[in-house]
């Protein structure tokens, strides 16, 4: 029974060298330009990208990208870190923005409540 295996598994392997290498990513980047993910030769196939499961990656410019790098490559970006991006780390919108975005949120909340209730 090993012998069965061993036969297996060694027809399984290719005879190519580099069709066995595996490409690992690293928080300092797989090419040394600061983008965590690998360079592709190719853009993607086509723009924007279509996931069904969230790859979220966060960009150099600050946003989240939610299907992972080839959308980060759509979009013209490298990506800073895996995962996504904390609030407040460089969006498009200034701290202050940020804020005043909240700001205005908690107030829809609010109304929306007080209607919700009838205290209006």
């Amino acid at each position: 029974m090993l012998t069965f295996l061993f036969i297996f598994s060694e027809g399984a392997t290719s005879e190519r060298p580099e069709a066995a290498m595996i490409l690992q990513v690293t928080e300092k980047g797989a090419v040394g330009d600061g983008n965590v993910c690998p360079r592709s030769t190719a853009a993607p196939t086509s723009c924007p990208i279509n996931c069904f499961r969230a790859d979220p990656v966060c960009g150099v410019d600050g946003m989240t990208y939610w299907c992972g790098c080839a959308d980060a490559a759509c979009h013209g970006t490298n990506v800073a870190k895996l995962g996504a991006c904390e609030v407040g780390s460089g969006g498009s919108a200034s701290l202050p923005g940020q804020a005043l975005l909240l700001v205005h949120i908690v107030w829809l909340f609010l109304l929306g409540f007080s209607l919700l209730f009838g205290l209006f």
